[in-house]
């Protein structure tokens, strides 16, 4: 039998089929659920070509998708843009190491500052590079389980050098396999410097044995807190681990013949046979001979395939699409999914997507501060690449949810209520009145003098009017928009209502 999301799909495909404009209220909730927000560009896509084809080609993203000119002429000038990862880091630890020799105290002091305003300017860029591509991406599916797995695997920047970082570790460990199998993205945040540097893998060596990361892969990245691993099961992870470290020196560590061909670089990624533990192992009851990184790669395919990470990954993936508390039975089958397909992504949720709960949500879930900041620029400036990200990533910081900037391992927390306090409330009031009011600093170029270029968002606008955004409003938003003093006023008020604050 045809649930009533796959029933919904069909009968938007039949519509878009025999040509009729209209877009159903259910449409514009998935839209709203599945993108940063609806905005009149995606809400034309998802009517040209049907809802059922639009969702296909969220979760299977086109190569030759690419953002609007003036967003990427934007990332592609961003600090750091042009050098790889491995080259800037490397920079930045000579920069670093510099200041540190400087006798003058003075000098030292203005060298460090140098080099931490420049650490901080590549963290901004990634920041930017990532609200730009959430603003104008098509592929606002794949951006949205960008943030989710930012968030999963999450790394805090302000953290040794991890600023250099950042951006490629979104950019190339997590975008490419967000949609992916789940046993690819795991290795490759394994594998990403970031990572080993926020968890101090690269201090895991044998006989000196650091458990941080073990830990956290257990309880955080795959199987979950009571989920029925042991100490003793991190403890053994721990020394599967040892070795898999971050090297800045370009020359190879020195090393006995017979551990040469052991040896593993990628970039500044590193595993290390002199500092590996090459005893054998038990985890999670599977024996693991000392073998080198070979040991990695199969604790991470035990991992990947245990019922308790499908379980554990479901129910995360639909508490942040669907809100507090996701039916249990639905979690169930996203893990018969899970498991079915080997962890692949899009196809888990596909079955939520088009289950009948996930229907039964649309419009629901509170939105969190960084799906409420970008949805209203989103909505506001659809058709005109905003110049200047900064204003976004303040209110995210007001609101404690700035982008690579939770100290924790455990990222930011999904229930509602961390979101829904009145101090809260109070900054998302003052920013729909920033942006319903003008420009909010959004076109004013980060740069010396530089001028505020005139803007006003139109939200009263066709997808309002002849998309049917204004059918999904309650009468008493209605008629509190109705009493609007001004088009300021308007869209402060939109911006405020109960209706944007959920998707």
């Amino acid at each position: 039998m045809a649930t009533a999301a796959a029933v919904a799909l069909a009968a938007s495909a039949a519509s878009a089929a025999d040509g009729q404009a209209a877009i159903s209220a259910h449409d514009l909730a998935l839209l709203n659920r599945l993108s940063w927000g609806q905005s009149a560009s995606s809400a034309a896509e998802l009517q040209a070509i049907g809802a059922r084809d639009w969702l296909d080609r969220q979760l299977r993203p086109r190569a030759a998708d690419r953002l609007p000119d003036a967003a990427q002429a934007q990332i592609d000038a961003l600090p750091g843009a042009q050098t790889p990862m491995a080259e800037l880091v490397v920079q930045m630890d000579a920069q670093n190491k510099a200041a540190g020799k400087l006798t003058d105290p003075d000098q030292r002091k203005a060298a460090q500052q140098a080099y931490q305003q420049a650490m901080t300017n590549l963290g901004r860029a990634a920041a930017t590079r990532e609200l730009l591509r959430d603003i104008y991406s098509p592929d606002q599916l794949q951006e949205q389980m960008t943030w989710f797995w930012l968030n999963h695997f999450n790394v805090h920047m302000y953290k040794r050098d991890i600023r250099a970082m950042v951006g490629d570790y979104e950019d190339q460990a997590i975008r490419p396999r967000a949609l992916g199998k789940f046993r690819d993205l795991l290795e490759a945040t394994l594998k990403h410097p970031a990572m080993l540097r926020y968890l101090d893998n690269d201090q895991n060596a044998g006989g000196h044995i650091n458990e941080n990361y073990a830990r956290e892969i257990m309880e955080l990245h795959t199987m979950g807190v009571g989920s029925g691993y042991s100490q003793k099961d991190v403890q053994e992870l721990a020394r599967i681990l040892t070795g898999v470290g971050v090297d800045l020196n370009p020359d190879p560590p020195k090393l006995k013949a017979a551990y040469q061909p052991l040896l593993v670089r990628s970039g500044l990624f590193e595993f290390n046979p002199n500092r590996h533990d090459f005893g054998d192992k038990v985890l999670l009851g599977h024996t693991i001979k000392g073998s080198g990184f070979g040991e990695v790669e199969q604790a991470l395919d035990i991992l990947a395939r245990e019922p308790a990470a499908a379980h554990h990954i479901s129910a995360q993936m639909a508490a942040y699409f669907m809100g507090d508390d996701p039916p249990p039975a639905l979690v169930d089958r996203m893990a018969k999914t899970f498991l079915k397909t080997d962890g692949d992504i899009a196809a888990t949720l596909r079955t939520l997507v088009t289950s009948r709960e996930f229907d039964a949500s649309l419009g629901k879930a509170f939105k969190d501060p960084m799906h409420y900041t970008v949805s209203a620029v989103r909505l506001a400036y659809d058709d005109r690449v905003i110049l200047n990200t900064t204003p976004m990533q303040n209110w995210l910081n007001r609101m404690s949810e700035g982008l690579y900037n939770h100290e924790t391992p455990d990222g930011y927390a999904q229930p509602a209520a961390a979101w829904s306090g009145p101090g809260q409330m109070a900054v998302r009031f003052e920013i729909a009145r920033q942006i319903g009011s003008g420009s909010a600093g959004l076109f004013k170029p980060d740069q010396p003098a530089a001028k505020d270029a005139p803007a006003f968002p139109q939200l009263q606008n066709a997808l309002y009017y002849k998309a049917g955004l204004d059918q999904t409003l309650a009468p008493a938003t209605k008629s509190a928009l109705g009493q609007a003093g001004s088009p300021q006023d308007w869209n402060t008020l939109f911006l405020s209502s109960p209706e944007f604050m959920r998707r």
